[in-house]
């Protein structure tokens, strides 16, 4: 079956569920307005390219994950993302222990209190603080399950430096957590 654009209802029947999908996996409001809005651009201009062969959702979509691909790679060249001096360096000693005063605590809690809303809002405003690399690749690896080399290809990043960002971003997290959900 061949599917058609409607290219006058995308706005009402797409807008606020691509935002959602940005949102998720880019650290501002800002940008995810931005790729929304960009991916429509984009469709609009292909749209004689269509060939129906997907529905307009799935083929929206796909656009809109290429637009945050697009971010992630102008967020991987940026130098500052890259730095080595990051987070993490004070939670460590010269040999590698962890600091007596920085052990993270044992997390006690139910399964139930981490399936409620409240733990993933906080979750994502706890992911919402990693740097903008950091997140690229941990929404990447752990929430849109992209295989490592794959990762590596798209940001442009080698196997060391995703190592450490992923490193990184979940130190980052782990302590947003304990002192944002676990503490309270």
């Amino acid at each position: 079956m061949l599917h058609t654009l409607h290219p006058e209802q995308w706005v009402d029947n797409y807008a606020d569920k691509l935002y959602a999908f940005a949102k998720a996996r880019v650290s501002s409001e800002e940008t995810a307005r931005d790729i929304v809005q960009d991916t429509f651009l984009s469709a609009w201009k292909a749209r004689e390219g269509f060939r129906g062969e997907a529905s307009e959702k799935s083929w929206l979509y796909t656009i809109c994950r290429n637009k945050i691909t697009d971010h992630y790679r102008k967020a991987a060249h940026s130098l500052e993302e890259l730095g080595m001096d990051d987070y993490g360096s004070d939670l460590f000693t010269d040999e590698g222990h962890w600091r007596k005063d920085r052990l993270p605590e044992e997390w006690q809690t139910t399964s139930a209190r981490l399936e409620t809303k409240e733990f993933y809002n906080v979750l994502d405003f706890c992911k919402n603080k990693l740097k903008e690399l950091q997140k690229a690749v941990f929404v990447m690896k752990y929430i849109d399950d992209i295989d490592t080399d794959e990762i590596c290809k798209i940001l442009n990043i080698t196997p060391s430096n995703y190592w450490v960002l992923v490193h990184r971003a979940k130190l980052q997290l782990r302590d947003c957590l304990d002192k944002s959900w676990f503490k309270k």
